[in-house]
């Protein structure tokens, strides 16, 4: 089932007891951040702000902050759901070649159900406001030491001037002043890419609070040729609605709970953070062109949406992980030997990507690293690529840490690569470039250079496995079991292990 707005999501979240409505009143500076912080570190419930000081609408963060949420959000079940679902409409047929299969990628852009439909009205435009005034939004200021109020979740609307492709993405806008805010798109975006064919003034149409699938594909790391409504409709299975913007020659969501219509000036660059950042620690100072506020436009009673993002996990995190098992399907139309994807939480989506591959040749794991990282902005920014056996499940960070750590020999298994690095990537010597490291951990053999005799993996046979199954009862360890409590006493058999035994364990009548 497709969401047509962000507030049919909320009262689907509110039916299945997934939204909380936090009726006392709250400060748009810190306190909503404290208590978002808490609760998705918590697992809990998505809420809603309805009393905000200083302010007469109501804030909605956390609403992608769990696994079920984010599921929701595409009206599945899971999110290996979403990905089986996209793998289906792609009749996944992987081509031989590689120029064949990028042809193929390049060939989703005509598939039925995903272009956008014009519409000649919209809920976003209800009530057109007099005077702009970005006062109005209760922005949240989130950190200590960020420089204000920022816009956590805008979806920055720009079209190429000569193809008039549209590109929606998620770039940050400090608020400065009631008609003026700073666009952080970086080098690397493709709303950064729509600017310089620009030249000094883009036209720009921001929307906040679309309906939840847009909003997740305005985070995905797209190619150029398929925009983001375009991929928001095939994973919607119909169509986004848009809207004529008022006063700039753009379309937006007819959905939406906020429309704000302006341009950005190229060349008025103005000092722009800190801002506490996914990354866990502050994003600091630098110049960004400014975005210039000439018309606002919002639902009657809108929810202005944000999302707290800082030290893992927070609700950024699924979204992440929803984009590891949508991409899965393209990634192996274009490197068909992999199996499985991880991109770790821990690893704020571009630090680390672990990758399990069928090995057929020598150097294929250092290959599959080549191709991942020449994808664009899809895989070209992760600092460190781990590959290992089509055996391995990735999703298991203690099975992969011991695979890596028993197969690696770093004088032949580690690959550097210099190239281009996140803007945010505070490790680096130097902005937007640096080195990253390739892994590979996949089992060797003399066709490789490895001489010796690579040994067996220590696995009991089946025949004792189903021995011991039936007798389980019989050696009454059930209690023992549970006498051991949470307690990780021994190495790799932490609670969640000792958990698993429990539950398999025969209980007493």
């Amino acid at each position: 089932m497709a969401f047509e707005s962000l507030r049919s999501f909320v009262e689907a979240l509110r039916r299945a007891g997934e939204l909380h409505e936090v009726t006392a009143p709250v400060d748009a500076r810190l306190e909503i951040s404290e208590i978002t912080d808490r609760v998705v570190k918590a697992g809990g419930p998505a809420l809603l702000f309805s009393n905000v000081r200083d302010h007469r609408f109501a804030v909605l963060t956390n609403q992608f902050g769990t696994q079920r949420r984010m599921a929701m959000a595409f009206g599945a079940n899971d999110l290996d759901e979403v990905g089986a679902r996209l793998r289906r409409l792609l009749d996944f047929k992987i081509p031989a070649t590689l120029p064949q299969r990028l042809a193929k990628l390049a060939s989703l852009a005509p598939l039925a159900n995903l272009r956008p439909r014009s519409v000649g009205r919209g809920a976003s435009q209800q009530v057109v406001v007099a005077e702009p005034n970005l006062g109005m939004l209760p922005a949240l200021t989130t950190w200590p030491l960020d420089a204000g109020p920022f816009l956590t979740l805008p979806l920055v609307i720009t079209k190429d001037p000569e193809t008039e492709s549209y590109n929606v993405g998620v770039y940050r806008m400090q608020i400065f002043d009631e008609r003026t805010a700073g666009m952080h798109w970086q080098r690397h975006k493709q709303g950064r890419a729509h600017a310089q064919r620009w030249g000094a003034r883009i036209p720009v149409a921001v929307a906040l609070g679309s309906d939840p699938v847009l909003t997740y594909a305005a985070t995905a790391p797209l190619p150029p040729v398929l925009d983001e409504f375009a991929f928001a409709g095939l994973l919607r299975g119909k169509p986004v609605s848009l809207v004529d913007c008022k006063t700039v020659d753009l379309k937006v969501p007819a959905e939406a709970e906020f429309v704000l219509e302006g341009y950005v000036d190229n060349t008025e660059l103005r000092e722009e953070g800190p801002f506490g950042d996914h990354t866990g620690v502050y994003s600091l100072q630098d110049r960004y062109p400014v975005f210039h506020v000439e018309c606002i436009t919002h639902r009657e009673e809108p929810i202005y949406p944000a999302t707290v993002v800082g030290k893992p996990p927070m609700e950024d995190a699924w979204l992440g992980k929803a984009t590891e098992r949508i991409f899965l399907p393209l990634l192996q139309m274009v490197v068909p030997e992999i199996v499985d994807m991880n991109l770790p939480v821990e690893g704020g989506f571009h630090n680390l990507a672990i990758v399990s591959i069928r090995k057929s040749y020598p150097g294929q794991a250092k290959k599959v690293m080549n191709a991942l990282w020449g994808l664009g902005h899809m895989m070209m920014l992760t600092r460190v690529l781990v590959v290992v056996d089509a055996d391995v499940d990735v999703q298991d960070p203690r099975a992969v840490a011991w695979f890596v750590l028993n197969n690696l020999d770093p004088e032949h298994d580690v690959v550097t690569m210099p190239g281009p690095v996140d803007d945010l990537d505070h490790g680096s010597y130097r902005i937007a470039l640096g080195v990253k490291i390739g892994i590979d951990a996949t089992r060797k053999s003399a066709d490789e250079g490895y001489t010796r005799p690579w040994p067996p993996d220590i696995v009991m046979d089946e025949t004792t496995r189903t021995l011991v199954d039936r007798r389980w009862k019989e050696y009454g360890l059930g209690e023992a079991l549970a006498a051991l409590g949470g307690s990780d006493r021994w190495s790799g058999q932490g609670p969640e292990a000792l958990e698993r035994l429990r539950r398999s364990a025969p209980q007493k009548p």
